[in-house]
């Protein structure tokens, strides 16, 4: 019967997410996990985690979400990670990943200490367990006097292969003598982790076993979707599109294509220039690199903290390391910028890739603080492209500048079809003019500006005359322009794709105060919240930054009723 429901489940996940978009080939790989897991664990008593969390749809399914399952990562619909908002089954978040070993631990420090006695159970796969957090989690949890039991979904890949020498110690790992035995955990191990019966049968026997305990089972990414499982980093994802077609041809190419090219032309101009990622060499286009110039690129795992020093070490020794990062991951090498990178001065570039809301992933992943949390950092400098060109050579310029920088853009499609142009030098801290005006003055940053100049182009129909300025320079301000600006104009707005708090706007705050001005001014971006999960389109509407909300903020501040 439990194989009859995995063929049911897995074909139900094959139909849904082709229809509906979302993750795919992760969550292929554990329908009989999560079966066995579900048929033998009593949930939500007995506590669960999912990491990464984006191989949990089938988890959601059999917990009361099927009828639901239509919705996942829509506006107003179901998550696609564990979100304890949710469900009571969904007992902590994960949409970043590593962090499993760490929560259930807790856990189960915490039930030990309450005397409350139940099942602490975490998968961690997919590449989570290249995380360093992962192992300073086993470090403690070998010693420790729990029942955790980690579950170790060993499909070898990431989003692409996993990179580093955990993945082949795995693979030629001793089943009676290994690292995790010799830590103190009990360990044990299945081949087919695709046998349902079988994981059943474990999992029974390991419940009982009241100790710290290591389950590593083999599983393939992509399973019983052959086009999945040839080509497992094609199919991680699918993108939705809604019924009856009005997927959009797009003129531009995504800003993610624009830095790998961009790099590639770089590095073969310069053998020092070179680029780092943790585990996303697909995701941020630097495969481009890999495959071109394989010497000049490094896959670090997803190792956001490793990936920082690990470039200031580059740049130590003289070379010139884009660190690519995408915004919301950048959060969790932080301390690593500050004291590593930034304190030394050291010419880290960050590009920060997936800036502002990233759409359907939500709230785990959009791109909202690093304005914020970059900006009280001395020495940094954060630049924000408006298009293809200006990302293009704004990853040329900041070579010369000579220190840190943080270029960050988004995610998407740009709008220029000839984009990859001999390199123009962009001056430090110079702003740009894209429309003259009398009346009232946008500062807009990265693709805010083209919003920017669409209410422009409105607010001239009503009779106001607006200048845009291409900000670029987030950190250090062009404070040229600037006192241009305020000398010409009472009214003046800022848009941003970012939170509000801490952000771009704030520092046009500060520098009008410090410089004395009375200029009017009104900041524009997301407020003091986490942003939920609906398209980039949707999420911009609803907070008023899309070029029809904003012409009506706008219009309504310089003409107040």
């Amino acid at each position: 019967m439990l194989p009859q429901y995995c063929d049911d489940y897995r074909q139900f996940l094959i139909n849904e997410i082709q229809l509906h978009g979302g993750h795919f080939s992760a969550n292929l790989g554990t329908v009989e996990l999560t079966v066995a897991l579900h048929y033998v664990l009593n949930t939500p008593t007995d506590q669960l985690i999912w990491d990464v969390g984006h191989q949990s749809y089938l988890h959601k399914i059999i917990t009361g979400r099927k009828n639901q399952f239509h919705t996942i990562r829509k506006k107003n619909g179901l998550s696609g990670f564990p979100s304890r908002s949710e469900s009571e089954f969904d007992t902590f978040g994960t949409g970043h990943s590593s962090t499993s070993i760490s929560a259930i631990l807790g856990m189960a420090e915490a039930d030990k200490l309450l005397g409350f006695k139940r099942q602490h159970v975490a998968v961690i796969g997919d590449g989570s367990l290249t995380g360093g957090m992962a192992w300073e989690a086993l470090n403690n949890a070998a010693v420790s006097d729990t029942n955790v039991l980690i579950i170790i979904n060993d499909n070898q890949m990431g989003i692409d292969p996993n990179a580093g020498a955990l993945n082949q110690y795995l693979q030629d790992l001793k089943p009676n003598d290994n690292f995790f035995i010799d830590l103190g955990f009990d360990y044990f191990h299945t081949k087919d982790g695709h046998n349902v019966t079988e994981l059943v049968s474990t999992l029974q026997s390991l419940i009982d076993i009241n100790k710290p305990k290591i389950w590593h089972i083999k599983t393939v990414k992509g399973k019983g979707y052959q086009p999945a499982e040839d080509e497992q980093t094609k199919w991680h994802s699918v993108k939705y599109v809604k019924v009856g077609g009005d997927k959009k041809l797009h003129e531009g190419d995504k800003f993610q294509d624009v830095f790998g090219l961009t790099l590639l032309d770089l590095a073969s101009k310069d053998k020092k220039v070179v680029g780092v990622t943790p585990a996303m060499p697909s995701g941020c286009s630097m495969k481009i690199l890999m495959d071109a110039y394989p010497a000049q690129a490094f896959d670090v795992g997803i190792a956001e903290q490793h990936a920082v020093t690990f470039s200031a070490g580059l740049a130590a020794n003289g070379l010139t390391p884009f660190c690519n990062i995408y915004s919301t991951f950048l959060q969790r090498g932080y301390d690593q910028v500050i004291h590593d990178v930034c304190l030394q001065n050291l010419p880290v570039i960050f590009c920060l890739d997936r800036a502002g809301v990233v759409g359907e992933d939500g709230a785990t992943h959009h791109g909202l603080f690093d304005i914020a949390f970059l900006n009280c950092i001395p020495k940094v400098t954060i630049v924000a492209p408006s298009n293809e060109v200006e990302l293009r050579n704004l990853m040329f310029s900041s070579i010369s500048w000579n220190r840190p920088v943080a270029i960050r853009y988004p995610k998407g499609f740009g709008k220029l079809k000839h984009w990859r142009k001999d390199f123009d030098k962009i001056e430090f801290k110079q702003s740009k003019t894209i429309n003259s005006g009398e009346d009232v003055c946008i500062l807009a940053i990265g693709p805010m500006v083209d919003s920017a100049l669409q209410v422009a182009e409105k607010l001239l129909t009503e009779g106001v005359s607006v200048e845009v300025i291409d900000v670029r320079f987030i950190k250090p301000l062009d404070d040229v322009r600037l006192h241009e600006v305020f000398a010409k104009f009472e009214i003046i707005i800022t848009i941003e794709d970012g939170t509000l708090v801490g952000g771009f706007g704030s520092s046009i705050l500060a520098f009008s105060n410090l410089n004395g001005y009375s200029s009017q001014i009104t900041t524009l971006g997301f407020p003091d919240e986490f942003i939920g999960h609906a398209t980039r389109e949707e999420l911009l509407e609803m907070y008023n930054l899309d070029s029809e909300g904003l012409f009506q903020t706008i219009k309504e501040t310089i003409q107040p009723k």
